[in-house]
């Protein structure tokens, strides 16, 4: 598996904010997807406030189903992420190619009440989240690790 190219799923109920946040982040990696079982249809605009001040890339980002992942002909995952824990709880469809799954739960910034700033740090500090937990993906020794191996050491990743 190469660590510049693997392909991850990154789901939540909405896909508009954590989901898009960890799609963003990895995109400069290559690979990268987002989608939700309910999607709201829309990305968030603080999502996007926050990934224009980490100067990410917000082109092309969209919130979008699940369901696109699951067809036939649609793109083999090396790992699905749920970051919600409500779409963790859901009945996921079967993906093509098997990935590797894990749930990386993280509070909803969206959910969030206050003023501006109260909510854009809330985006903020997921973002911070889902980058570090990106970080110590990426840092994985992939190539010398068996599928289990992989598969115990994406889920221990958010208790790190």
């Amino acid at each position: 598996m190469d660590h510049k190219a693997f392909k991850v799923l990154f789901l939540c109920t909405g896909n508009s904010a954590r989901s898009i946040i960890a799609e963003a982040l990895l995109n400069s990696l290559g690979g990268k997807y987002s989608a939700g079982s309910h999607p709201t249809r829309e990305v968030n605009p603080l999502a996007i406030k926050e990934l224009a001040r980490l100067r990410m890339p917000t082109d092309g980002l969209r919130s979008k189903g699940w369901d696109e992942f699951a067809q036939p002909g649609a793109p083999e995952m090396d790992f699905v992420i749920t970051v919600c824990d409500n779409a963790a709880g859901e009945v996921c469809p079967a993906w093509p190619g098997q990935p590797i799954t894990a749930h990386w739960g993280m509070p909803d910034p969206a959910a969030v009440e206050g003023d501006e700033q109260t909510k854009l740090k809330a985006f903020h500090d997921v973002a911070v989240m889902v980058k570090r937990r990106i970080d110590i993906l990426q840092a994985l020794p992939l190539e010398s690790l068996d599928r289990l191996a992989i598969q115990r050491q994406v889920r221990e990743i958010p208790k790190q």
